[in-house]
């Protein structure tokens, strides 16, 4: 949400319950007493605590609440009751906390501050001299807010559990490239590196042989910037690692079942590009394919360029496949697919970016750098 969208939120929602809680002064008794007074101040103690704020904590605001609406009430189911007094305002305060609190909260704070919430919100209509049916009402309305705000929690924590497995596929496939890549790289300059000590180079020959062992030398330091952050612990055999050969075969077969496949890339850039980074390129281009054939299955055509800019090479896919819902949720992160590719893109100090195009359809934009540093 932007935030001046959350601001405006927080007001409309301050000053709803506020309203609430000064009809209820208002307008029950002509003549304020002594209880009414009491579950007007905790009316609006609560109100102002279900308020979300970025310097007090949730926890902090829920546990004043429970404590506020929870002695007023023992106060008064003890004392003398308050008449023709509703708590609306009060209790729909409660409610939204309860629900910030079983879905947000830490799993302990949660299980002792969403009961005692529900609690307030239970024996907040028990003040009045006649409860009544409001009290059956707000039992309800705690529990079905409750086990809602249960399932959300939930779905959430299942959602973070099988991103967080995306990332883990996407850091060991990052390892398997970091073996393949650095290994090849560091044995070249091995063998070349003991041909000139067991050999007698002079004049070019040794000049040749050098400049080979260097080459090889930044080569696997360039691929070790970008992959060294993933480490790999458990024992999976490494596999070959695909480049822009396999892109142009992926397309082709995608072709041959799918809509065409116009694939565009610069002259030499072939030559150019990292291992790693064709790699990436291979991934990202299967992941997009893959898409189009889930989710727009009306494209009658798929456009993928690859072209150097001043920073790397960009890697440009788009098609004209008319799915803007669907595909609208893949970009709020339905797509597990997408968010393990831009945790591919970042670790290597890119981006990567997948929206509705301006010209219609969909269109998934990559900036992968050549040398291991920060994409513009």
């Amino acid at each position: 949400m932007h935030p001046r969208e959350a601001v405006a939120a927080r007001v409309v929602l301050a000053v709803a319950l506020l309203l609430l809680v000064g009809f209820e002064t208002l307008a029950p008794a002509r003549q304020p007493t002594r209880p009414h007074l009491v579950v007007v101040a905790a009316g609006l103690a609560v109100c102002l605590c279900a308020v979300p704020s970025a310097r007090i904590p949730l926890t902090g605001r829920a546990a004043t609440a429970a404590a506020v609406s929870l002695s007023a009430s023992a106060a008064l189911i003890a004392g003398q009751h308050a008449r023709e007094v509703w708590g609306l305002g009060e209790g729909i305060a409660l409610l939204v906390l309860l629900t910030a609190v079983v879905r947000r909260a830490p799993g302990r704070t949660a299980a002792v501050l969403g009961p005692l919430l529900g609690l307030a919100c239970v024996l907040a209509p028990v003040r009045d001299v006649r409860p009544g049916l409001f009290t059956v009402v707000s039992a309800v309305l705690t529990v079905v807010v409750a086990a809602y705000s249960t399932i959300l929690r939930g779905q959430d924590d299942r959602r973070l559990r099988e991103l967080a497995a995306v990332r883990a596929a996407e850091r060991l496939e990052l390892a398997r490239e970091l073996h393949d890549l650095v290994a090849h790289h560091v044995t070249g300059i091995v063998v070349q590196a003991r041909a000139a000590r067991f050999t007698a180079l002079e004049g070019p020959q040794a000049g040749t042989t050098l400049e080979r062992i260097e080459a090889s030398g930044s080569e696997a330091l360039g691929a070790m910037r970008r992959l060294v952050r993933v480490l790999r612990e458990d024992g999976a055999h490494p596999q070959p690692v695909a480049g822009l050969a396999e892109v142009c075969a992926l397309t082709e077969a995608f072709a041959r079942t799918g809509p065409p496949v116009v694939l565009s890339l610069d002259k030499g850039l072939a030559e150019a590009l990292p291992d790693d980074v064709a790699a990436a390129v291979y991934r990202i281009v299967r992941e997009a394919l893959t898409n189009v054939r889930k989710h727009a299955a009306d494209a009658t055509a798929v456009r993928i360029g690859l072209r150097s800019v001043p920073f790397g090479a960009e890697l440009r896919i788009a098609n004209d496949g008319d799915s803007p819902a669907r595909l609208c949720e893949q970009a709020r992160g339905g797509g597990f697919g997408l968010a393990g590719l831009t945790e591919r893109a970042e670790a290597m100090g890119g981006r990567l970016l997948a929206g509705p195009a301006a010209e219609g359809g969909w269109e998934l934009t990559a900036v992968l750098p050549l040398d291991g540093g920060a994409a513009a």
